[in-house]
C-alpha cells in the first residue's frame, strides 16, 4: 500500500508543541485496533485508522463514514500513525500540522478478510460501524492516494 511511513508522520510534527503521541511501531495486542477520529481541521473530516503491521494505516474521509450498504465515500490515504494514536483526543495547535480538534467518533477492533495493495476487506466491530467494509484503490481525480470506502453485504 502506498502510504506515508511513520517516519514521515514524525517529520510533519513538532512534539514539543503538539499533544499528539510520537509513538513507535508496535502491535496493540491480540485484537487489531480500529478507530475513526472526527477531525475538525481546515475542513471537517473523519480519519479511518486500521492497525496493520505495527502501525495505523490511515485514510481521511471527507464525509461521515457509511453505516449502511450502498453508501460510498472517498477515502484519501494519509501517513501511517502510531498504534497508540488510536486513543488520541485533543486540540492540535494552530501552527502545527493537522491543526484542529480531534475526537474519537468510533472505536473497536477488526478482523482482516483481505489485505492487498489495491483492495482491503475487513470485518469491523465498532460502536457505530459494524460489519464488512471495503476499501478499493481508485484513481479518482487522477490521484494515487484515492480509495473508495463502503459497507459490504455480510456473508
Amino acid at each position: 500500500m502506498n502510504s506515508l511511513t511513520l517516519g514521515e508522520y514524525k517529520a510533519q510534527r513538532n512534539f514539543d508543541e503538539t499533544p499528539e503521541t510520537e509513538g513507535k511501531i508496535k502491535k496493540s495486542g491480540k485484537r487489531l485496533t480500529y478507530v475513526v477520529q472526527k477531525h475538525q481541521a481546515r475542513k471537517l473530516h473523519w480519519d479511518l485508522r486500521l492497525e496493520h503491521e505495527g502501525v495505523l494505516k490511515s485514510w481521511a474521509v471527507p464525509k461521515e463514514p457509511p453505516t449502511e450498504e450502498g453508501v460510498k465515500r472517498l477515502a484519501v490515504a494519509v501517513e501511517d500513525h502510531p498504534v497508540d494514536y488510536a486513543g488520541f483526543e485533543g486540540t492540535i495547535p494552530e501552527d502545527q500540522y493537522g491543526a484542529g480538534t480531534v475526537e474519537i467518533w468510533d472505536r473497536g477492533s477488526y478482523e482482516p478478510e483481505k489485505w492487498k495493495e489495491d483492495e482491503i476487506i475487513v470485518n469491523i466491530q465498532g460502536e457505530k460501524l459494524t460489519g464488512r467494509y471495503v476499501l478499493i484503490k481508485t484513481r479518482f481525480g487522477g490521484k494515487e492516494n484515492s480509495w473508495l470506502l463502503f459497507k459490504k453485504k455480510s456473508k
